[in-house]
């Protein structure tokens, strides 16, 4: 019980000097106030530690594994904002049409289609993000910034699907100044869609070592995990 108590003030405390630490960082490079969100990064933890963190005010959740998500999003669904950001396979497509609100993954027309007919037509149209591989990185998902613009203009006729902006994990760094570099090579993007007629809102980039970097390049979604409920569990 002690120690249930303990991780859940852990949380809580977490959570709000995060947000502390966003608007905090708003202001300094003057973005309007509440413009970044925080998306915690949830997969492995339990749902009790969401519950703790939801009741301290995070509303958004995201996750990778799908099975594990579904379990939790059964368990309480109500009053959550569920993100799916990990790799999407085929034959999982179905489930996250019916069970998440948001999608920060897609980096493939075929992908997008499945996830376009699978979403019931009950619910309101699944929010995504196309995933951009920023740097060039052999080791990581997503389309090259010279590809972004066709995938965009072939996923503007899905109906069930909005797309709301662009996603990118840039190459780890630990100096701001490069850190900058590649977000902004994403920004600019995004621009460029929104001047040839886009109405693009969403910037998802920046975790906890680069969430100064990413805020002050635009940033409207940012993924922390650790920082907000300790160390992850081992994924086997």
């Amino acid at each position: 019980m002690q120690e249930t108590s303990k991780q859940k003030i852990f949380i809580e405390e977490n959570v709000k000097t995060i947000l502390t630490s966003l608007r905090s960082l708003e202001t300094k490079y003057q973005r309007p106030l509440n413009s970044v969100k925080l998306l915690a990064v949830s997969k492995t933890k339990p749902i009790e530690d969401i519950l703790v963190a939801h009741m301290a005010g995070q509303k958004h959740f995201g996750e990778n594994y799908v099975q594990e998500a579904i379990e939790k999003i059964a368990l309480h669904h109500s009053g959550l904002n569920w993100h799916f950001i990990g790799p999407i396979q085929k034959n999982k497509t179905r489930l996250i049409a019916e069970n998440f609100q948001w999608v920060h993954s897609v980096d493939r027309l075929v992908i997008a289609k499945r996830l376009n007919d699978q979403r019931p037509n009950s619910l309101p149209a699944l929010q995504i993000c196309i995933q951009v591989n920023v740097d060039n990185e052999t080791s990581k998902a997503g389309v090259t910034l010279d590809e972004v613009e066709d995938l965009a203009n072939e996923l503007a006729g899905l109906e069930n699907i909005s797309l709301r902006g662009l996603m990118a994990i840039p190459h780890a760094s630990s100096d701001i100044n490069e850190q900058r570099h590649s977000f902004a090579k994403l920004r600019k993007k995004l621009e460029h869609l929104n001047q040839g007629g886009f109405e693009l809102d969403t910037l998802s980039m920046g975790m906890s070592n680069d969430l100064e970097a990413a805020i002050a390049e635009g940033a409207t979604i940012v993924r922390v995990g650790t920082a907000i409920f300790g160390k992850r569990d081992t994924k086997t």
